[in-house]
C-alpha cells in the first residue's frame, strides 16, 4: 500500500515544472528574436577610392555604417547610398585640397575629382592667351595638387637712365703736397634706351635692350692734388704784424711792400657762369688767383690781400684774370668752392703791393 505524497513535496514539484515551462518559453523567445534580427541585417558594399569593402550591420545609417566598418569621413568628405539588388551601396567621395596660384594670389580650393580646367571655370577664373598653366586643361586634379597660372606680358618701354660720371685726378704744384681740390665739378649723363621687358604676375622677370643714345655727355670731375711745398701750421686766429713796408707772417716768414690801396672784393669760383679754370692770362685758377681791371692793376702785380676790418685774410695773391664787372677799384678772389665765395661775401679790403 503506497504512502500518500506529502503537501510540501507536491508544492516543490509543481515549482520546478513552472521553471522549466519559463524557461522553455524564454529560449523560445530568444531565439526567435535572434532569428528576427537576422532576417533583418543588411550587407553593404562600400566604394572608398580603388577600395571595396563588404560589410553586413544591422545600422541603417548609411554614416554609422561606415563609422563601423572603420571608414572614417574628414570635414569635407560626402557619400552616396544605392540599393542594388537587395545590396546597399555606398560610394565615398573623398575631398581634394587644390592649392591655386593665380596671377600671383593664392587661393586653396576644395574638389571631388575635376578636370583642372573644369576646377578654373567652377571658380571664375579665366585664362587667357597670355597665361601659362602649370597643367594641362584636361588633366584630372589630385589631393595635394599645386595649379599655377601665371600673367606673362612682354611691352616695349621707353626710358632714361643715368651715366655716372667719372673722376680724373691730376697734380697741381700750387697746391701743398697731399691737399686736394675739385677743379671742375662732375656731372652725371643720361642715357634714352629702348627695351622689351617681359613681366609675369606683374613683376618684371627680364628686360632686353635695343637701343641706347646719348642725350647728355657726363662731366668728368677733375680733382688736383697738390705736389707743392706743404704749408706749416698756422694758428688760424694769429694775424700778421705790418709795420713800415714790412708784413711779418704768423708763419715768421717777412715780407715787403712798396705801398698800399683799398678796394671792393668780392669772389668767384670756376664753376660760376662765364668762368672755368683757365684765366684771362692763361695760366689756371688757383688759390691766390685774383681778377682785377688791368689798367688799374697790371697783370702779374703782386699783393697781400687782408679785409680793412682784420676780419678776413686772403694772403699772397697775382692779378691774373678779369672779369666784365670788374671796373676801377673792384677785385674778385678766386675761391676753389662756391659756399667759400658766399661766405666771404663782399668786404673792403687793404691790398699791399710786395716789392
Amino acid at each position: 500500500m503506497k504512502k500518500p505524497k506529502s503537501k510540501a513535496i507536491k508544492r516543490r514539484i509543481l515549482v520546478i515544472r513552472l521553471y522549466t515551462i519559463l524557461l522553455t518559453l524564454i529560449l523560445g523567445l530568444a531565439m526567435t528574436a535572434l532569428l528576427s534580427q537576422t532576417a533583418f541585417a543588411k550587407t553593404y558594399v562600400i566604394t572608398d577610392g580603388d577600395r571595396v569593402v563588404t560589410y553586413t550591420s544591422f545600422a541603417t545609417d548609411p554614416a554609422e555604417v561606415l563609422g563601423q566598418a572603420g571608414l572614417d569621413l574628414s570635414e569635407h568628405d560626402t557619400f552616396t547610398t544605392e540599393a542594388v539588388e537587395g545590396t546597399e551601396t555606398i560610394t565615398i567621395r573623398r575631398a581634394q585640397e587644390i592649392t591655386i596660384n593665380y596671377h600671383g594670389q593664392t587661393t586653396v580650393a576644395t574638389t571631388f575629382g575635376e578636370t583642372a580646367g573644369e576646377l578654373l571655370r567652377r571658380l571664375n577664373l579665366d585664362v587667357s592667351g597670355e597665361d601659362v598653366v602649370s597643367h594641362g586643361m584636361d588633366e584630372e586634379t589630385y589631393d595635394g595638387m599645386e595649379l599655377s597660372i601665371d600673367r606673362i606680358v612682354t611691352v616695349r618701354e621707353t626710358y632714361t637712365t643715368t651715366v655716372p660720371h667719372e673722376v680724373s685726378y691730376c697734380n697741381d704744384a700750387t697746391l701743398p703736397e697731399g691737399m686736394e681740390e675739385v677743379l671742375t665739378e662732375g656731372e652725371d649723363g643720361e642715357l634714352l634706351c629702348t627695351a622689351d621687358v617681359t613681366y609675369v604676375n606683374g613683376i618684371e622677370c627680364e628686360r632686353t635692350v635695343l637701343s641706347e643714345t646719348m642725350t647728355k655727355m657726363p662731366i668728368t670731375e677733375i680733382v688736383g692734388v697738390g705736389t707743392g711745398e706743404v704749408l706749416a701750421e698756422v694758428d688760424p686766429d694769429a694775424m700778421p704784424v705790418i709795420s713800415d713796408g714790412y708784413i711779418t707772417l704768423p708763419t715768421g716768414e717777412v715780407l715787403t711792400y712798396t705801398h698800399s690801396d683799398t678796394v671792393r672784393a668780392t669772389a668767384y669760383t670756376h664753376t660760376d657762369a662765364g668762368c672755368d679754370l683757365i684765366t684771362s692770362t692763361g695760366t689756371t685758377v688757383h688759390w691766390g688767383t685774383v681778377a682785377v681791371d688791368p689798367r688799374y692793376i697790371p697783370y702779374g702785380t703782386r699783393m697781400f690781400i687782408m679785409a680793412s676790418d682784420g676780419s678776413y685774410i686772403y694772403g699772397i695773391a697775382t692779378a691774373e684774370d678779369c672779369g666784365g664787372d670788374i671796373k676801377g677799384d673792384r677785385m674778385d678772389l678766386y675761391m676753389p668752392t662756391y659756399e667759400q665765395c658766399m661766405e666771404f661775401g663782399r668786404r673792403r679790403c687793404t691790398l699791399y703791393f710786395l716789392g
